[in-house]
């Protein structure tokens, strides 16, 4: 099991960045997939979730109309869409594959830092 993050790096607050996750070695289109991220000095805590078809998502209060999520179950793929970055979202953020009973898995995170 594979789950790679990329599209992390340093923004101005006000920027946008897009991060991805490709999974491999289990059936993505069956896993809830998630973004979680953790600040310094702080718990890992859920930013998005996106269900197995994609049609229903949560967000984190704090990201509510800035982030979006979406998954392309073809390409076994995860995104998360930020926009209006700032300061706070500084984080490392990770991606994670949940299936009840069956698996949960983790990515090695991406850095974000937003910062003038």
């Amino acid at each position: 099991v594979q789950l790679v993050e990329s599209g992390g790096g340093s923004v101005q607050p006000g920027g946008s960045l897009r991060l991805s996750c490709a999974a491999s070695g289990f059936t993505f289109s069956s896993y809830i997939m998630s973004w979680y991220r953790q600040r310094s000095g702080k718990e890992r805590e859920l930013v998005a979730r996106i269900f197995s078809t994609g049609g229903i998502t949560n967000y984190a209060d704090s990201v509510k109309g800035r982030f979006t999520i979406s998954r392309d179950n073809a390409k076994n793929t995860v995104y998360l869409q930020m926009n209006s970055l700032k300061p706070e979202d500084t984080a490392v953020y990770y991606c994670n594959a949940w299936r009840v009973m069956i698996g949960n898995y983790w990515g090695q995170g991406t850095q974000v830092t937003v910062s003038s």
